[in-house]
């Protein structure tokens, strides 16, 4: 163990999209800053939005690699330390302690936690004894393709964005699938009923067995290596393959340990900064004023901001209306929800697959859209005329 004042400058802990491309974008405005990114899964640069529609893009798991560890760290100038857990952080001495191969202390002149978040845990009546997977890296990924046999029966519970994603990237990789979700229809949480039941329609119709209202009141095995869950109305669904997509929870526990201001998430100001100044958050585990934004496009604004201000302009975190483009093949849709709590109603328009619904506060002002189909291609105009997340 010992303390590495070579390890000063900047650290990353988080090998993800938001780590990655906080890296990226700090080396384009600093060439020479020492930056360091602490990890620990293998450190291998992917695309984690590629893993929901590996099937359709018709990708192996090691064709999603981007670079290896080794490749990304060469590429950018920096050390990347894989498989290699932070288990605390002492803020007085600005050092990290990690445990891997070898514990060891490491020095930080500023430090950024993009850790992400943790699938919620899963529990039913017998599931202590039936394998539920839950898929939130791709070491998760790896694990669970090379389990998944081919016209494997896959049920699917949960039926937000990553829920349906899989079970239409599931469809069509040949496997049989059946959805489970308490919610009245798919994307309860991001679509009006109309275009949440179009949804279901749609993924019906690639053969997914939808059970919208329903949860899984027990399950168990059935022998040969199968397994059978029961609805809590009563209907039997036997299957192969379990995959939890219940959603996610922040990872905060190492930000708490260390003192720092948590709530739902890490909570961060406008340069992402946390109640600890040399200490920063991005991405799924970070809370900033607009709340949690679990989506691809905020975590790229909020790595391009805080590169600036590490670099040494200070540059505060503004967030247009960005839609969220679902990948669901069998109905292209994108949404931008309106803000949490706002009074309103849908109005829809269109037709068929295409339709386009503008969710309008209660001065008329529209607030939110959900668009399918052909309708999709209006997302970007639409955009410009929603609020913005962060002005």
């Amino acid at each position: 163990m010992d303390a590495h004042r070579g390890g000063a400058g900047v650290i990353i802990v988080g090998s993800g999209l938001g780590g990655y491309t906080l890296a990226r974008e700090l080396r384009k405005k600093d060439p020479q800053r020492p930056l360091t990114l602490i990890t620990a899964d293998s450190g291998e640069m992917y695309s984690k939005p590629m893993l929901s529609n590996a099937f359709g893009l018709n990708k192996a798991v090691e064709a999603l690699v981007q670079k290896t560890a080794g490749q990304a760290a060469a590429e950018l100038g920096i050390t990347v330390l894989p498989r290699r857990r932070v288990t605390t952080i002492d803020r007085a001495g600005k050092t990290l302690m990690t445990t891997g191969d070898e514990d060891r202390r490491i020095a930080y002149d500023q430090l950024v936690l993009a850790i992400g978040a943790e699938p919620r845990a899963y529990a039913a009546a017998g599931s202590d004894a039936v394998p539920v997977a839950k898929v939130n890296d791709l070491d998760g990924y790896r694990s669970w393709r090379r389990d998944l046999a081919p016209d494997a029966a896959v049920l699917l519970i949960g039926a937000g964005l990553i829920g349906c994603e899989f079970a239409n990237d599931l469809a069509v990789g040949g496997h049989r699938v059946t959805v489970v979700e308490p919610a009245g229809w798919p994307l309860g949480r991001l679509l009006p009923a109309a275009l949440g039941q179009l949804l279901r329609h749609e993924l019906e119709q690639t053969g997914i067995i939808v059970h919208t209202g329903r949860s899984v009141a027990r399950m168990a095995p059935s022998g040969a290596g199968g397994f059978t869950a029961w609805l809590d109305d009563g209907t039997e669904v036997a299957f192969d393959r379990a995959l939890s997509a219940i959603g996610l929870l922040p990872r905060t526990e190492l930000a708490q340990s260390a003192g720092l201001t948590v709530a739902r998430g890490i909570v961060v100001d406008r340069l992402l900064r946390t109640s600890d100044p040399a200490i920063f958050a991005i991405g799924d585990c970070a809370e900033t004023e607009a709340g949690l934004l679990p989506f691809v496009l905020p975590l790229m604004a909020q790595a391009r901001a805080l590169a600036a201000t590490l670099a040494g302009q200070e540059t505060a975190l503004s967030l247009p209306a960005l839609p969220v483009v679902v990948k669901t093949p069998c109905l292209p849709l994108a949404v931008c929800p309106p803000p949490p709590g706002r009074d309103g109603e849908w109005i829809i328009a269109g037709q068929g697959r295409d339709r386009k619904a503008l969710f309008r506060g209660s001065d008329g002002r529209p607030l939110g859209f959900a668009l399918s189909g052909t309708a999709v291609a209006e997302r970007q105009s639409l955009a410009k005329e929603m609020p913005s997340l962060m002005e």
